[in-house]
């Protein structure tokens, strides 16, 4: 699928990832649909956007489906445009645990996993009345294998893979695609807003996430797959994705060896 002229749709607009997505679609002519919970921030980023004047700005908060419920049924027109529906919005967690409090456990599902089920339930409906869409799931590694410290960010990226890999199947005769994408360490702050035990954010970035791939660059990886309608695509370094992947696929005793010894942050 070519994003030239495509709407996209773009939740976590504001910074990092989504932002770095939004300039790398505007250069491709794409028009673009801005969503995340601060109105301020995606102004900003429409401000960089190539071409602004094909863009929308639509605040909303995954962890309110109740409100999603108003945002859909008021935009309708509006969404009933999308072409593609990158998924990119979400938290991430720093704690052990046994130290996190349950309610940090329920926020982190009802972001990075309900809430976007709840959204790509909604598009899925106009996706399959024109019989063509794509589904964009900025997921990680940690995703594909439990991650120390990242146990309720893990299960909610797992539950993504599951529910996405299903409608996957479910869509195989229409032209409905999903592409699942798999980041290791990028450079955003999302180790900064991570949750810790309390619910409080973490406030410092990671040695390995500072240290990480520019979203710049993520971004033309990611436009590379849609283009291409990869089902999935692995980004980061090799040690820290690819390999880690293939080991706790093919060794998988192995792999929880050295996951359990290895430094993550």
């Amino acid at each position: 699928m070519k994003v030239h002229d495509k709407w996209v749709w773009v939740t976590g607009a504001g910074s990092g990832i989504g932002q770095a997505l939004c300039l790398a679609l505007s250069k491709k002519g794409a028009h673009l649909l801005l969503s995340g919970r601060k109105k301020a921030a995606l102004e900003h980023t429409q401000s960089l956007l190539y071409d602004n004047s094909q863009s929308a700005i639509l605040p909303l908060d995954l962890a309110d489906h109740e409100g999603l419920d108003q945002v859909l049924e008021k935009h309708h027109a509006l969404l009933s445009k999308v072409d593609i529906l990158v998924n990119n919005a979400g938290i991430s967690q720093r704690s052990l645990s046994w130290e996190t409090e349950f309610e940090v456990y329920k926020r982190l599902i009802e972001v990075n996993y309900l809430g976007t089920v709840k959204l790509s339930l909604y598009m899925l409906n106009h996706f399959r009345d024109k019989n063509e869409g794509m589904f964009v799931v900025i997921s990680s590694s940690a995703g594909k294998f439990g991650v120390p410290m990242r146990s309720g960010y893990s299960g909610a990226k797992f539950a993504l893979h599951g529910f996405f890999e299903a409608i996957r199947a479910e869509l195989h005769k229409t032209n409905i695609k999903v592409c699942m994408v798999c980041p290791g360490f990028i450079k955003t702050d999302i180790s900064k807003n991570a949750l810790t035990g309390s619910g409080a954010a973490q406030g410092t970035m990671d040695k390995a996430q500072a240290n990480g791939m520019d979203p710049s660059k993520l971004a033309d990886i990611v436009l590379r797959a849609i283009d291409i309608e990869k089902p999935e695509v692995l980004i980061g370094g090799f040690k820290e994705t690819k390999l880690a992947v293939w080991v706790s696929r093919i060794f998988p005793g192995v792999f929880r060896k050295i996951i359990a010894n290895s430094d993550v942050t």
